[in-house]
């Protein structure tokens, strides 16, 4: 807090809720978006949640290069219609899967596990295309470069 003091133009600020529980990210959180209404607050994270909650626009980068600079919404545009709900049933064909394409996650359901991957094309298993979460459009950006 004592960066605030003398009401900067800019705050940057590194992870700022690593660590903290429900609560507290949510204050933190909200503090900054009340912040950013008169000064410019630069926000480095791996949380994404963090981002959809605070940032209207944000840059992706990988090893020093910028693969993304813009609006939150344009960056979901980028990944759409590059996600593709696939459901398997065992951890085998699972593994099979994400030895060939990028996957945001795996929820365990009634029959098997359902996985979203991400590919420029539609894949040759059975999926159907699905929403974007800022999740699945940097994991697609950072793997295809948009």
């Amino acid at each position: 807090m004592q960066a605030l003091l003398h009401e900067p133009e800019l705050l940057i600020i590194d992870e700022p809720t690593t660590g903290l529980d429900p609560e507290e990210r949510i204050r933190i959180r909200n503090f900054l978006v009340d912040f950013s209404e008169n000064w410019t607050v630069l926000f480095s994270t791996h949380v994404v949640e963090d981002l959809a909650a605070t940032c209207d626009q944000l840059a992706v980068m990988k090893k020093g290069q910028f693969l993304y600079s813009g609006g939150m919404q344009e960056l979901l545009n980028v990944a759409k219609g590059h996600v593709w709900l696939c459901h398997v049933k065992d951890e085998a064909e699972a593994r099979e899967l994400e030895r060939r394409y990028p996957i945001s996650s795996k929820q365990y359901v009634d029959g098997g596990l359902r996985m979203p991957l991400l590919s420029p094309k539609k894949p040759g298993t059975v999926c159907e295309a699905c929403e974007v979460t800022l999740e699945d459009a940097y994991i697609y950006i950072t793997n295809f470069n948009g």
